[in-house]
This record gives structure tokens, C-alpha cells and sequence, in this order.
């Protein structure tokens, strides 16, 4: 019997030797690794940090030791921007689109009209106010052009000044004073 309790106490001190060993290694293990391995920052501390460097990188933030500073200010150059004075163009756009049929021809011409001018807002208040009576002049002079008359961008810039020119004249007789200083089409269909 003394031998049975002899084997028992080596079969103890073998399963603890072997058993908590390996748990006792892993756990060393584990915690090495961590104290090794693990950021002391957090998230945002590290892209802060990468952030700032790639800044001093670039030259765009100060170096910690001050090195090419000076050399740095002095490769800046400073240019003045050369000033005009510059008027404010203002820009009304009728809401419906003209429509007519061409000179002579079956075809007809949809265009949609915006204007502009350099002059105070009265002028645009004054287009406002005589919608209708513009919209008239436009469709009359629209009806004077043939096809070919309007064929391409020389015969559309033609179009427009003939249609700025009884604008004006319309609002001279109307108000006394024309402004309108340009004719833009927003959208010209031939068909």
C-alpha cells in the first residue's frame, strides 16, 4: 500500500508539472507580446502623430529642431494681384420660349432668350415690366431671317444683335433708356 500512495503523489506533481507548465509559458507568452507589440497610443493619437509627420515632411508645419527655417522664408515670393475695376453683369432669362416661322420658309425657330447688362438693376426691372411688349420686338425680328440668314454661329450672333438692338429700342421708347448690353440664347432649335 505505501507504494500506492508513493505512485499516486508522483502522478500529481507530474500532471501539475506538465498541465500548468504550458499555461504557465502561454500566459508569459501572451503577456511579453502584449507589452512588446501593443501601441501605447490610441487611434487617433497614431493618425494625429502620422499626420503631423507627413506634415514636417512636406514643409508645410515648422521641424522640431528649427532646422530651414529661415531658408524656408526666404524662397517665399509674393506677387500682387494686378486690380481692375470690374462691373457686375446682371442677367435676366424669359421664361417661355419664342417660337416663329422663318422668312419664306416652312421651318420654323425655337429659341429660348436670356439677357445682360452692365448697368444697374433698373435696366433688368424695366425688361421685367415690358415682358410682353419684348417679347414682341423678339418674335417680329425673329420673322424678318431666312434659314440661310441664321446658318450657323456668324448668322446666330447677327440674330442676336438685331435682337438687342430692338430691345433697346423698345425700352427707349418705354422708359426713356435701353441697357440691355448682350442677347444670349439658352437653347436654339431649326426645324
Amino acid at each position: 500500500m505505501a507504494e500506492e500512495t508513493q505512485k499516486r503523489k508522483i502522478n500529481f506533481k507530474k500532471i501539475a508539472l506538465f498541465g500548468l507548465g504550458p499555461l504557465l509559458l502561454m500566459g508569459v507568452g501572451l503577456g511579453l507580446g502584449a507589452y512588446l507589440f501593443m501601441p501605447t497610443q490610441t487611434p487617433v493619437e497614431q493618425v494625429e502623430a502620422l499626420i503631423e509627420r507627413k506634415l514636417q515632411q512636406a514643409g508645410q508645419l515648422p521641424s522640431e529642431d528649427g532646422e530651414n527655417e529661415e531658408g524656408l522664408l526666404e524662397q517665399k515670393v509674393t506677387k500682387e494681384t494686378p486690380s481692375s475695376e470690374t462691373f457686375v453683369t446682371s442677367y435676366f432669362t424669359f421664361a417661355d420660349n419664342f417660337t416663329t416661322n422663318l422668312l419664306k420658309s416652312k421651318q420654323f425657330l425655337q429659341i429660348s432668350v436670356g439677357i445682360s447688362t452692365q448697368y444697374d438693376e433698373t435696366v433688368i426691372e424695366n425688361v421685367e415690366k415690358h415682358q410682353m411688349a419684348l417679347r414682341s420686338e423678339v418674335l417680329g425680328v425673329m420673322g424678318t431671317y431666312t434659314v440661310d440668314d441664321i446658318d450657323g454661329k456668324v448668322g446666330r450672333d447677327r440674330l442676336a444683335n438685331s435682337m438687342r438692338d430692338a430691345i433697346n429700342l423698345k425700352l427707349e421708347d418705354l422708359e426713356g433708356f435701353g441697357g440691355v448690353e448682350g442677347v444670349h440664347f439658352t437653347s436654339y432649335v431649326l426645324q
